[in-house]
């Protein structure tokens, strides 16, 4: 009930006569008010961390017209009787501020008044304004990121959920703050005018009521309503600073006044310099040497002490890579006494392996908490849900020998990836669309190869605005891993994980397993096909059916490709939905009839690749990588429907020169799908 009731006081005060200590009190928590506003904003780390902010400043701007209404009652009223006629507060503010000066009182209270009116609020308003615009533009950005990010499994579903309604209300706050500027704006209208109506009536009242002379009723209203109109201005001022101060910081990282130190006062070559041109000014004749010469040593001296603090962590960086390579040398030293060579030296090859920097140790410390670590967990447990079988374990270790800020990711031992990752940083990845450049360090993402660019934290709201997806340092590496355990899930499959997949399989469903392995099939025939289904991007999510398939045929075949071609399209609805979700039509690529039973022939005399004439290979290569390049432009899935026969020989001929290509079998789409066909491939004799 607080709320309303503030509400219904505040509009009370507009038609009630209030006692003149009632208006002390009010007047007091007024100002109280606007100074706690004020102090919210400064340690505010983001906008929305204030997100009551607009319904605030209407309930302060209320509160001040209603005491300007009361007190205007009080001031006509009882105005004749002396200066503290209106309460202690508004006398102070006449005499105390002003020095009893009717005429000095007018001066501040209209240069008050411009202030806030011209400067302070409007700015604030037009900042509120284009942030509320920058941030609608950015808006499909930051959704297209945390559904990167969602499908990354960087993130679950309750932090994406978050992070959108977070977006949402921001969207939200700078629209309200630019419709909320706009009661401050009003506010010093009114205070103006009802300076002037207070003036001229008080002085109309004190002449024709009261029989005062006109210098009497100057003395007297024009004091009270000069006080009346500080004491509302004032508090007034320090809200719109309050606005401002919020709608104009740029980014999350510390409140205003930690900004403001490390930014401005942050780079001792600038102070340096800064201090020797005070110091040049001071030694002209006529200066206030003293003054000038003292501001230039003050500068001098935080220079000096920035300097300090900046070679500290250099030092310290140097004395830790210097230990880092002594203790590896000292490991590297053979002992004097020679020891037997055993089987513990033989140190088995990691499946996946993750190597860094020591400048990113940090983010895979489980000492400091590393992100990296959560993003590893959470990545490896979204592909086990959405491709079908837990990975092995990534094991991270740090590399001397890669550059500072360098990682590679290793499989089986062998370099599949590398880059560079900077904490501290965020990276901005262009994904074709962008509005503009940002300053920074050129990279490309090592992921997808997409151009991006190192920045600075605090233009993360920038570079949204712009189009660009932002991701910091742990997140570009769990992309890159994410990406490549994709690309390799197949060779990530072995013999244990499918042993593995069985015994798990087997809790829920035992009676399926026991008549498949070893009874029909061996594992290695199993472990072959699961391998063919993972090498072509197929999740084997769906066993109950793939072990249904290979139950029913092992009995005619234990062929591994013809089982594969088999267990394909079982899952071939599922195969056609990952590739064109929905009830889309299914748009393909297919051969012309003529190739197709050259491709046929070709087929029959032996059943490889390279069987395939040499110049029609080539020739038939160039073709499907045009195709689907046009595809691809077209926002379509790069796939090619063929003859069953001819899918497994296309499909492993096609996939280096076109590694997006998608190669399906006729029998594998189903009868329910429409197909659509969008390019007919052909080889001209």
């Amino acid at each position: 009930m607080a709320a309303p009731l503030l509400i219904v006081l505040i509009l009370s005060m507009m038609v009630l006569p209030l006692p003149t200590f009632v208006l002390d009190v009010f007047f007091t928590f007024n100002i109280a008010m606007s100074v706690m506003v004020m102090l919210v904003a400064l340690y505010t780390t983001k906008a929305l961390d204030f997100s009551v902010f607009p319904t605030v400043l209407l309930v302060t701007t209320l509160l001040r017209l209603s005491l300007n209404v009361a007190s205007t009652r009080v001031v006509l009223l009882e105005g004749h009787t002396g200066p503290d006629a209106a309460g202690k507060v508004i006398e102070a503010f006449g005499h105390f501020l002003v020095g009893g000066n009717y005429a000095v009182g007018i001066i501040v209270f209209v240069i008050l008044t411009v202030i806030n009116f011209v400067v302070v609020t409007k700015g604030a308003g037009r900042i509120a304004e284009v942030g509320a615009r920058f941030t609608l533009d950015a808006m499909p950005g930051k959704q297209m990121a945390i559904d990167a990010d969602l499908n990354a499994g960087l993130i679950g579903e309750d932090e994406a959920r978050r992070r959108r309604r977070e977006i949402a209300d921001e969207a939200d706050f700078y629209g309200s703050m630019d419709g909320a500027s706009k009661f401050v704006r009003g506010d010093a209208v009114a205070g103006i005018l009802i300076l002037l109506i207070n003036m001229v009536g008080g002085m109309l009242i004190g002449i024709m009521e009261h029989d005062m002379s006109a210098g009497q009723a100057a003395k007297s209203y024009v004091m009270l309503t000069i006080g009346d109109g500080l004491v509302a201005q004032i508090p007034a001022l320090v809200i719109s600073i309050a606005a401002g101060l919020v709608v104009s910081r740029v980014g999350s990282e510390g409140d205003v006044g930690g900004q403001v130190i490390s930014q401005l006062f942050g780079n001792p070559r600038v102070l340096a310099i800064s201090g020797g041109i005070l110091a040049m000014m001071g030694m002209i004749p006529g200066m206030p040497n003293f003054v000038f010469l003292l501001m230039a040593g003050g500068l001098g001296y935080l220079a000096w002490r920035g300097m300090q603090q900046q070679a500290a962590p250099k030092t310290r960086e140097a004395a830790e890579k210097a230990a880092a390579e002594r203790a590896a040398a000292t490991q590297a030293v053979v002992p004097p006494e020679q020891q037997e060579a055993a089987w513990s030296d033989v140190v088995p090859v990691d499946t996946l392996g993750l190597e860094v920097g020591y400048r990113l140790i940090p983010l895979v410390d489980r000492g400091q908490d590393g992100e990296l670590l959560k993003r590893i967990r959470g990545l490896r447990k979204k592909f086990a849900a959405e491709i079908g079988f837990l990975t092995a374990p990534v094991h991270i270790r740090d590399n001397l020998e890669l550059k500072p800020n360098g990682y590679r990711i290793t499989l089986k031992g062998v370099d599949v990836g590398s880059g560079e990752a900077y904490p501290g940083s965020l990276m901005a990845i262009n994904p074709g669309r962008v509005a503009g450049s940002l300053p920074g360090r050129e990279a490309r993402d090592p992921a997808f190869g997409l151009p991006a660019v190192w920045i600075e934290q605090g233009l993360r709201e920038q570079a949204h605005a712009l189009g660009y997806t932002v991701v910091d340092a742990s997140t570009v590496i769990a992309t890159h891993l994410n990406h490549l355990i994709l690309t390799h899930a197949s060779e990530l499959f072995g013999r244990q994980e499918a042993q593995s997949l069985l015994e798990h399989l087997s809790k829920e469903q035992p009676k399926l397993v026991e008549d498949l392995v070893p009874k029909a099939l061996p594992l290695s025939v199993v472990q072959r096909v699961l391998q063919s289904l993972l090498e072509e991007g197929v999740a084997i999510r769906d066993m109950r059916s793939i072990i249904e398939t290979l139950a029913e045929f092992a009995p005619r075949t234990q062929d591994p490709l013809e089982l594969t071609s088999r267990v394909r399209v079982a899952l071939g609805r599922a195969i056609v939905q990952q590739l064109f979700p929905g009830a889309s039509d299914v748009q393909v690529m297919v051969l012309d009839p003529g190739l197709e039973r050259l491709l046929g022939q070709a087929l029959g005399g032996g059943g490889d690749g390279s069987v395939i004439e040499p110049g029609l290979a080539d020739t038939l290569m160039n073709e499907v990588a045009r195709s689907a390049q046009n595809q691809e432009e077209m926002g379509l899935p790069a796939v090619l429907l063929v003859p069953a026969p001819l899918r497994w020989l296309l499909s492993r001929f096609l996939r280096r020169a076109v590694p997006s290509l998608k190669v399906l079998a006729n029998s594998e789409v189903p009868e329910s799908r429409t197909i659509k066909v969008t390019a007919v491939i052909g080889v001209k004799s």
